[in-house]
């Protein structure tokens, strides 16, 4: 069974849970969020596999993953990048950190203190795991906020809240 690192809102550990039982008696507890951007101002964008738990086949940033108790945030941020998208690459700076609850139509939750994560990087090589993403795609910042404007429910909630903050 998957753990997730329950926190306060401070984001100091206060203790483990199964991570679907976080999700349906909701518990702040800490995620990672990973952006990636290259030098022509385009953002890696993926969307959500329809297989997933929650927000199936909604557009979202390069990978997100909770990290696992006792594991670094950089590092959950490193591995969940090379599970989710085959992108081999460590040259991840924290950008910043919020904290959002959601409620989807699923019955449950997502309560989280986000650790999002930066990196800038050329021509990746990308081999996507098919179970965690159905499509990925380059898009330039401009043209992701317009569309975000004119469709925000094709992108999950958490990747608005970063790309408002970026």
């Amino acid at each position: 069974m998957e753990q997730v690192i329950l926190v306060d809102e401070q984001d100091n550990q206060i203790g483990t849970e199964e991570k679907l039982e976080a999700h349906k008696n909701p518990k702040l507890h800490r995620a990672v969020s990973v952006v990636i951007i290259n030098d022509k101002n385009e953002m890696l964008i993926h969307k959500r596999a329809s297989t997933k738990y929650h927000c199936p086949g909604l557009w979202t940033n390069a990978c997100c993953t909770h990290p696992k108790p006792n594991e670094d945030t950089k590092d959950s941020a490193v591995r969940r990048l090379k599970e989710e998208m085959g992108i081999d690459f460590s040259e991840l700076n924290e950008a910043f950190t919020f904290t959002y609850k959601k409620d989807f139509d699923n019955g449950l939750t997502e309560w989280e203190f986000d650790h999002t994560f930066v990196g800038k990087v050329n021509n990746p090589e990308i081999t996507p795991n098919p179970e965690e993403v159905d499509d990925y795609k380059w898009i330039n910042m401009d043209e992701l906020k317009q569309d975000i404007s004119n469709n925000p429910d094709i992108y999950t909630y958490w990747f608005k809240v970063i790309v408002g903050k970026l």
